[in-house]
């Protein structure tokens, strides 16, 4: 019985785990590396809950824990991420920064080696810790959420490096590397991850088709998504599940 209730935490710890291999490689510029740790992270963080609901131990502990798990895979790594992705836009020459402490001397200490205003992804950090640490006090969010998810707003900023490497067109760099756009994309994402807008929940309380539709249904169409589209899907079901979540929303007040 004991082992049965840390099975979740357990499983959230793995989260972490993998998020904080993702930070140590998104330091390191090895940004592709970096979003495989966190999609396996956030595979981890959709299993605990779970994992809880289904062994029936959920806890105040996993609730805490899971928000810091999050935090790392979820809130720090896209941080990191905008903000190598944002060094690789602004123009002038930057690629002799390496991030690495050893090759800097103490009388270069206090100068910046990147551009100042690649900063601004960190916002990503902030707003997410932000939004995780209103979760936890939030009695709104059991069944659903209010505010986008930090998972996909990670995914959402994880994927343009996998698209940048994988699936090059010539218009999907341009935009994706266009610092405007980066910036951008930092500030909506950081108000879309604390907006006070209702979206629906992938979390199964059990298997049965009906009262779990639209999440099978959704599920789907990322599936087809993804096979067609590979990872420019990403972008895409994270918007469509932003406007399908507003549709659901307005027949439930309509009716």
């Amino acid at each position: 019985m004991a082992l049965k209730r840390h099975i979740p935490n357990i499983i959230t710890l793995l989260n972490m785990l993998c998020g904080s291999v993702a930070v140590i490689f998104a330091v390191q510029g090895n940004l592709i590396m970096a979003a495989m740790f966190v999609g396996l992270g956030i595979f981890f963080d959709f299993f605990d809950g779970l994992a809880a609901r289904s062994l029936n131990v959920k806890s105040e502990l996993g609730l805490q824990l899971d928000s810091l798990a999050d935090m790392i895979t979820s809130g720090l790594v896209p941080g990191i991420v905008m903000f190598k992705l944002l060094i690789k836009a602004l123009p002038g020459d930057w690629s002799t920064y390496t991030g690495s402490w050893e090759s800097h001397s103490t009388a270069n200490w206090f100068e910046f080696p990147f551009p100042l205003i690649a900063l601004l992804g960190l916002l990503v950090t902030a707003a997410s810790g932000y939004r995780l640490a209103k979760f936890n006090i939030d009695d709104r969010q059991l069944d659903s959420f209010i505010g986008l998810p930090t998972p996909a707003n990670a995914l959402l900023i994880l994927s343009l490096p996998l698209i940048l490497a994988f699936q090059p067109h010539p218009i999907a760099v341009a935009i994706i590397l266009n610092e405007w756009f980066l910036i951008g994309l930092t500030l909506v994402s950081c108000y879309m991850i604390n907006a006070e807008i209702p979206l629906f929940a992938l979390k199964f309380s059990d298997w049965s088709f009906a009262p779990n539709k639209v999440r099978y249904l959704f599920l789907i169409y990322c599936v087809i998504l993804l096979v067609l589209l590979q990872f420019i899907a990403i972008p895409i079901i994270i918007v469509s599940y932003v406007l399908l979540s507003l549709i659901i929303n307005r027949k439930t007040t309509a009716v």
